[in-house]
């Protein structure tokens, strides 16, 4: 009898666990806090644009003299399988890590240069970079630090797909071997 308990116990256990990652394998289930930023535009912007929405984050800056742009180019590249996928209330969110360089103005520009759809795509700034740091640390649990000497800011390359209510599901490669086709899919498993 007790068998059957504790087997009953773990199958209700497995179906809530499953129905919380909502079809997401291996769904991380982190939750994000809001970080008070501004976008490309200059506008306000924090968690409560997104919410009811799915959404494609990752950590750049403009300055970057190397990963940085092969990734906006990939976001890009996602961004438009998105929408030729007609994926409705589907956003990208593209954090600076270099705050006091990549201001509204600089981020709109270097937007520009890729083409960026800005209509669903916000890149953020407005924030310090003691905040830039902590934040990705706790939230994306990914580093952001920005050496004393020189320019150029170390950060992760990951993009991070983010459910409807605030959490990170799941991190993808954002340089390099992009599963496009696994992100598209786990989008759809959102939905």
């Amino acid at each position: 009898m007790k068998k059957q308990v504790y087997a009953v116990l773990l199958a209700v256990i497995l179906v809530m666990a499953a129905c919380g990652q909502k079809g997401i394998e291996g769904a991380l289930n982190w939750p994000i806090e809001n970080l008070n930023s501004i976008n490309h535009n200059g506008e306000d912007f924090s968690l409560e644009d997104l919410k009811g929405k799915v959404w494609v984050a990752d950590f750049i800056f403009t300055n970057c003299a190397d990963v940085c742009p092969p990734m906006t180019a990939n976001m890009k590249k996602l961004q438009q399988m998105v929408n030729e996928e007609k994926l409705e209330d589907v956003e990208f969110v593209s954090f600076s890590v270099d705050p006091e360089v990549d201001t509204p103005e600089v981020l709109q520009e270097y937007g520009e240069r890729f083409y960026v759809d800005f209509e669903n795509w916000n890149m953020l700034t407005g924030y310090t970079q003691d905040e830039i740091e902590t934040y990705a640390m706790d939230n994306f649990k990914t580093l952001v630090v920005k050496p004393e000497e020189g320019d150029q800011v170390v950060h992760q390359t990951y993009f991070y797909l983010v459910n409807q209510e605030g959490e990170i599901m799941k991190q993808y490669s954002g340089l390099n071997d992009i599963p496009y086709e696994e992100i598209i899919n786990d989008i759809k498993a959102l939905k």
